[in-house]
């Protein structure tokens, strides 16, 4: 998916529950990628949607982050948008792997949205919507 639209599906479904936590939701929608290009730059090459797309990961911090402790839900917010941008691109042909164990990527739906097309700007715009009519 775009960085559009993992901003528009986190920043709008934070905003129902915590509109102050939407800037640092918005950032962790972007982390899967951009550390990417951290981890590169520091000499760890990474393929893209391998170690930084796993969704156990995304889902352990969130769940440190609020069983644990967490400053405001800042930590909390990051991981959530962390998990948002996951969750997002298992809806593509792509997928995304579940854990580091597994050498397999899962879909959710099928995987039938492709990467810049239509169909995911309307999956992000239709999330969006139903968050501003639950708001």
């Amino acid at each position: 998916m775009k960085w559009f639209n993992h901003m528009l599906i986190a920043g709008s479904t934070t905003a129902i529950i915590a509109p102050p936590l939407v800037p640092v939701a918005i950032l962790g929608s972007t982390a899967p990628d951009w550390l990417e290009w951290i981890a590169k730059a520091l000499g760890h090459k990474i393929e893209h949607r391998t170690t930084t797309h796993i969704v156990l990961y995304w889902v352990i911090a969130l769940v440190a982050f609020l069983a644990i402790w967490d400053y405001h839900g800042i930590g909390a917010a990051f991981a959530y948008g962390g998990l948002t941008h996951v969750f997002a691109d298992s809806l593509t042909i792509m997928g995304v792997p579940l854990s580091p164990f597994s050498d397999r990527r899962s879909n959710l739906m099928g995987g039938r949205l492709k990467t810049g097309e239509a169909g995911e700007f309307m999956v992000a715009g239709g999330i969006a919507a139903v968050c501003f009519i639950v708001a």
